[in-house]
């Protein structure tokens, strides 16, 4: 009786607590008061907690801080970011959808001045914040703004400091380099004609914060044409775009008039990612360190140029619970100025090894894996791996004799570490893995280079592996791996519309022996073969997904742009999140792809375009038949014939006529 009463006093306590911790967090909510960048004052009685994002860099900032629970919306160009699966898209940010945005009852809607349109169409009682970049300084002003406004102050300094500090040692590093010596630099947008930001861009800025220096046309606006006579008279000595930009610029670029300047000349030309290109927000600072990189390859790679010294200056521990593991941890220290990690695991006796970028391995007290940031890339040293260690291995302390590691351009804070088990017997894969820009085909692409892994694998097990044991966990590791980018639909970057990758170009594996009862087979018919697969499995798909931010349920427009194709660019032959270059067309055509009916209907095309492929589909009359009603249910009407409604090289024929159908039905609707 005596445990009944008490029973119901506690819950009695819990329920007042409950409640008092409710009413508390009400009462002590702290308003909120900001000004956005159309000078419009805005008030919040608490930080809002249902936000559509419109502007890819306030979203990524959003994230970058931490505050990114209280997103409910954001453009498919934000759906990369590490967590952004979870949230609704509501189209592109130039067509968001007005109804969609609605639908999500928003306490916030954050806008740009591009955006006057979709404003007039959503709901009065809505706050819209507007947010404007046009001046470096612009990035961390709304770091600060957001960090306000959704109660990240700590998180928002930090940000700001690592940008600025990263901003300062650029500076440091370009004011050694006599201004003889400062080279011209031109950021090239479009396809179809040679254009650059204007003299007002903040991307022009961006050039000079990198030592560079910008033209001068004495144009201002975002995007601005180049005259063949304006493009002499610059000659650029380094040029770069992003996204199909620079692979358009090549071609542009090698005919008569243009072909002459110094960076054509010289292949000093450049793609980098849009997300960092044509974005001064989280990462502003890490851009320009990568651009100062590419343009000051030679004064950068000089170790007497150095600013900061060689050291590690952060550790992180990693749990492997096996007996010989001594201890494992990350490792964050500083070469040629810039950020390098290095996943570091010390055995408490000598082990073998096998690699696939050393070979057979013996008396081994560190295996690991090491992660140079996109700065360094252009700084490594060449003529293989003995420069790499003696780059690498003073800094983390170690011997080359007694270690070995693999190289990746995959940030170690992605790493993935997976256990697999099955009775006494237990398997530990650590991946890292990266496969954008180097993914490929084996059987299909063509080799032409060498660099260091972009998905490495380390395998751990306490198990004793026999030699044949290790070299056969090397062909169930690749076959588990294999399986995970066809599972992801990871294309080739060569070939991208019509092959699926089976790896990236630079992989490697490092298989233990380790210890305890002694295993003689790795292949798929037994159990370490599994586990090991699995392992792989798992970790590769949760290394993409750190990394890269591809997952399996990735939205249609993500899908279409791991093919190298956007709306955009089916529109207009355009494939660059920053520019205006949006139409009715363009935008009509993402609000129908909105609908999962006709998003899953491409997503299909894409399917059967790699099965046709392949050979394993042989009849299409029926899926022609598909496309027709497809067609016919956009626009409302019955389409008798599909029209050719795009032109691009290698499109495969399903894939065509899938586009051609959602293109024929968006036309035909409003007729």
């Amino acid at each position: 009786m005596n445990f009944e009463i008490n029973n119901k006093r506690w819950w009695v306590l819990i329920l007042v607590l409950v409640f008092w911790s409710g009413w508390w967090s009400i009462v002590w909510a702290s308003p909120v008061d900001i000004t956005d960048d159309a000078g419009q004052a805005i008030h919040f009685e608490q930080a809002p907690k249902r936000v559509v994002s419109l502007v890819p860099s306030a979203t990524e900032i959003i994230f970058a801080i931490g505050a990114e629970d209280a997103l409910r919306g954001i453009t498919y160009h934000s759906a990369s970011l590490r967590g952004a699966g979870e949230k609704i898209l509501v189209g592109g940010f130039f067509s968001p959808a007005a109804d969609r945005i609605t639908a999500l009852r928003p306490d916030l809607v954050i806008v740009s001045s591009l955006h006057s349109a979709l404003v007039k169409k959503l709901d009065a009682g809505v706050p819209l914040m507007v947010m404007q970049t046009r001046h470096m300084d612009d990035a961390f002003r709304h770091i600060k703004l957001l960090g306000t406004l959704f109660d990240r102050p700590v998180a928002a300094d930090h940000l700001i400091t690592k940008n600025r500090q990263m901003l300062d040692l650029i500076a440091q590093k370009v004011a050694a380099i006599p201004q003889p010596q400062r080279k011209r630099v031109m950021r090239l947008m479009g396809s179809g004609r040679i254009m650059t930001p204007g003299n007002d861009s903040f991307q022009n800025e961006m050039i000079k914060a990198a030592g560079g220096i910008p033209p001068d046309l004495g144009k201002s606006g975002a995007v601005v044409p180049v005259t063949p006579m304006e493009w002499a008279a610059f000659n650029p000595q380094v040029v770069y775009g992003c996204g199909t930009d620079g692979k358009a610029a090549k071609a542009l670029l090698q005919r008569d008039g243009w072909n002459g300047v110094d960076a054509v000349k010289n292949h000093k030309i450049y793609t980098l990612p849009c997300d960092l290109t044509c974005r001064a927000g989280a990462h502003l600072g890490d851009f320009v360190a990568w651009l100062a990189s590419l343009i000051y390859t030679e004064n950068f790679s000089d170790p007497g140029c150095e600013v900061l010294p060689r050291k590690v200056v952060h550790t992180r521990p990693i749990s492997i619970d096996l007996p010989y593991v001594k201890k494992a941890c990350v490792a964050t220290s500083t070469i040629q100025d810039f950020t390098n990690k290095s996943l570091i695991v010390d055995f408490k006796i000598p082990l073998s090894a096998v690699s696939t970028l050393e070979g057979e391995r013996e008396g081994l007290l560190t295996i690991g894996n090491h992660y140079s940031s996109p700065p360094c890339w252009p700084l490594m040293p060449m003529g293989g791996l003995e420069p790499l260690h003696q780059m690498v291995y003073p800094v983390i302390d170690r011997q080359a004799s007694t270690s070995s590691f693999l190289f990746t351009g995959a940030d170690m804070d992605k790493l993935a570490v997976k256990k697999e088990t099955f009775k006494a017997m237990t398997v530990y894969a650590l991946v890292t893995a990266g496969v954008r820009g180097n993914a490929v085909r084996m059987g299909t692409d063509t080799g032409n280079y060498y660099e260091p892994g972009t998905i490495n694998m380390i395998f751990l097990t306490n198990m004793r592996l026999s030699k044949r044991a290790m070299t056969r966990a090397i062909i169930s590791a690749t076959e588990g791996k294999s399986a995970a980018l066809q599972d992801l639909d990871i294309r080739s970057s060569f070939n991208p519309l019509t092959a699926a990758a089976t790896g990236t170009g630079t992989d490697n594996i490092i298989v233990v022996d380790g210890q305890g009862p002694f295993v003689d087979n790795a292949g798929g018919h037994c159990k370490m073969g599994e586990l090991i697969a699995r392992a792989a499995y798992a970790g590769v798909r949760e290394a993409i997904a750190k990394q890269n931010g591809i997952i399996g349920k990735r939205d249609v427009f993500q899908r279409l742009r791991d093919r190298q194709l956007s709306v955009s660019r089916l529109a207009h032959g355009i494939d660059c999140n920053c520019r205006d270059e949006d139409s009715t067309l363009a935008g009509r055509v993402e609000q129908v792809l909105l609908d999962p009916t006709y998003a899953g209907f491409l997503e299909a095309a894409m399917a059967i375009s790699d099965g046709a492929d392949r050979q394993t589909i042989n009849n299409f009359e029926w899926y022609g038949k598909w496309c027709l009603a497809i067609a016919g249910d956009i626009a409302g009407q019955k389409v008798e014939r599909l029209k050719t409604q795009v032109d691009i090289k290698d499109l495969p024929t399903p894939l065509a006529m899938a586009i051609d159908a959602v293109f024929t039905g968006v036309l035909l609707r409003e007729r």
